[in-house]
């Protein structure tokens, strides 16, 4: 079968494979209990007579669900970020992403099917100790970018997913000579179907991708490559043309505070001139406002009261300053690094 095909310039870990090489490898990556486990377990899938592969989503939202996806749409997916970023047989890329999830794997199938040099690391929350290397390419979660500003410059070509990027962290990064790009994309459309440079804040899309808007305004993908069905999304976006948006927030996210309309995110954008580090904002139900703006804060309050700030500003209606803020040790997150709003607001009960 076609996606069994390894491209002749693979090399994971410096070293070149055959089909049956590669098959050994992956069965000896399984026997092991670390990180590895989850590449060789991909591999195997990967090489097996199945034309789909089921993965998961993040859990970030809610609980993880199963989705199949087709292994051809996976070899569109990485045809199409190897187009958009110019990657060629032969350029090195840095896998320090989990892959059992599905950026983590598609690392793994961009460097099969482009004919990459791979090299894999452990996918902690500073990959890049001891790295000493350049890198045409590399995928990271916005926290593993935070620990490995001083060491970036190994890579030539970043992307940056699983959460937004932070004004604080951008602040940190300018200067760098990496490229860097936030991506846009959820499991079901096989990673990211667009990119923007990290300052920027149009979305352009990937190669055979089209965008529209539906009755609520939310983004509507048309990218028949990768998916078969139309994708609805529930991102409410400012459509510049076809192939371009700019993300405003999530319509489920929407707050109806006091007959009034909120949107977190964009409050979460104008508080990240105030707060340095991650937060959230979120509602809670209120006899008065029937839900009331509340803001979660990682780490130990330092500062006064971060309200009367926000009062002194006038960034904020009254409507969007929070009526509450929750400092909360250490926020719940997944496997991938993305935080769990749901399940950090629980820990509040604990």
């Amino acid at each position: 079968m076609y996606f069994k095909i390894i491209h002749p310039k693979f090399k994971l870990n410096g070293v070149s494979f055959s089909n049956e090489s590669l098959e050994v490898f992956a069965s000896e990556l399984i026997k092991k209990d670390n990180f590895e486990n989850a590449i060789g377990l991909f591999l195997q899938e990967w090489l097996s007579n199945s034309s789909t592969i089921v993965v998961h989503t993040s859990g970030s939202t809610g609980t993880p669900k199963p989705i199949t996806l087709e292994k051809e749409q996976m070899v569109n997916s990485a045809n199409a970020t190897g187009s958009f970023f110019n990657l060629k047989e032969g350029n090195t890329a840095l896998l320090c992403l989990p892959a059992g999830y599905i950026a983590g794997k598609m690392m793994l199938v961009r460097a099969l099917v482009l004919g990459l040099e791979l090299d894999y690391v452990d996918p902690s929350s500073n990959p890049l100790v001891g790295i000493d290397k350049q890198y045409k390419f590399s995928a990271m979660v916005p926290m593993q970018v935070y620990n490995c500003i001083e060491k970036l410059h190994f890579i030539d070509t970043l992307i940056i997913g699983g959460a937004v990027v932070s004004l604080d962290l951008k602040e940190k990064l300018k200067g760098v000579s990496t490229q860097l790009f936030e991506t846009y994309g959820m499991t079901e459309t096989i990673t990211h179907i667009a990119v923007k440079q990290i300052n920027a804040s149009i979305f352009k899309a990937l190669p055979n991708v089209i965008f529209s808007l539906d009755s609520r305004n939310c983004l509507v993908i048309d990218c028949p490559k990768v998916s078969r069905d139309i994708i609805i999304t529930n991102d409410i976006v400012e459509l510049v043309s076809k192939t371009e948006f700019k993300w405003l927030g999530r319509f489920d996210n929407i707050i109806n505070s006091g007959g009034i309309k909120l949107s977190p995110e964009q409050i979460e954008t104008k508080l990240l001139d105030f707060i340095t580090g991650d937060f959230f904002v979120t509602s809670m139900p209120d006899t008065i406002l029937e839900n009331k703006i509340v803001l979660f804060i990682e780490g130990k309050q330092i500062n006064k009261d971060i309200t009367t700030t926000l009062r002194e500003s006038s960034m904020f209606t009254s409507y969007e300053i929070p009526k509450e803020v929750y400092y909360i040790t250490e926020f719940a997150r997944t496997e991938s690094g993305k935080i769990q709003r749901i399940k950090t607001v629980k820990l509040l009960k604990k």
